[in-house]
């Protein structure tokens, strides 16, 4: 029997996706309006209307509870740009960081747990490794295919590219909270573009 069909032991737990979905809500929820230093696993079953042992059936900590939820919702925000040109992929990309920023929690959530995760170690690591190295990955593809395109140089060093994209729109939304007011991703991304190296496609 294949392992799609084979059936849980006679007395195992099964996972109802409909609590997961429940609890995943409280999670939020509870980050949103109390931060992560406040959190408990108590408040969220009572927020989700379930009982504790459904949390640690599914995660051994809040740590990992919090991790698990933020970086499903985080990663699934993030879609790979291919618009066909990098200009294109660049402001698609920067309306991505910003919408994920402003989104109504995160933009309340984010802060806390950024802030949290520089006094505790594990926090930090948890947070680079299921949302920040998912979310890098995915835009590495657009920076590939600029480069096979003849847009970006070959040696083009990714990593400090992805900072740049994602710094210009995190230091103007959560670092100064100023506006995104029109014409600032065009002006934006120009910038980037031009300090990246790029040139027209075909050029």
């Amino acid at each position: 029997m294949s392992d799609t069909n084979r059936r849980p032991p006679s007395g195992a737990a099964t996972l109802r996706a409909d609590k997961t979905a429940a609890i995943a809500e409280a999670v939020l929820d509870e980050l949103a309006e109390h931060g992560y230093g406040r959190l408990s696993m108590e408040a969220v079953a009572k927020r989700a209307g379930v009982g504790k042992s459904a949390l640690y059936r599914r995660w051994p900590s809040k740590q990992r509870m919090v991790i698990a939820v933020v970086s499903e919702l985080s990663v699934a925000l993030v879609e790979e740009p291919d618009t066909g040109s990098l200009r294109g992929d660049v402001l698609a990309a920067l309306h991505a960081v910003a919408d994920w920023l402003t989104h109504p929690r995160f933009s309340r959530i984010l802060p806390d747990l950024i802030a949290e995760a520089q006094r505790d170690e594990e926090l930090f690591q948890a947070l680079a490794r299921c949302v920040g190295e998912p979310r890098r990955a995915r835009a590495i593809g657009m920076l590939d295919r600029a480069a096979e395109r003849g847009e970006l140089p070959r040696d083009l060093d990714r990593e400090l590219a992805l900072d740049l994209l994602g710094g210009l729109v995190y230091w103007r939304v959560s670092a100064r909270g100023a506006a995104l007011e029109p014409g600032y991703f065009e002006r934006a991304a120009d910038m980037a573009l031009r300090a990246l190296g790029a040139r027209p496609h075909g050029e």
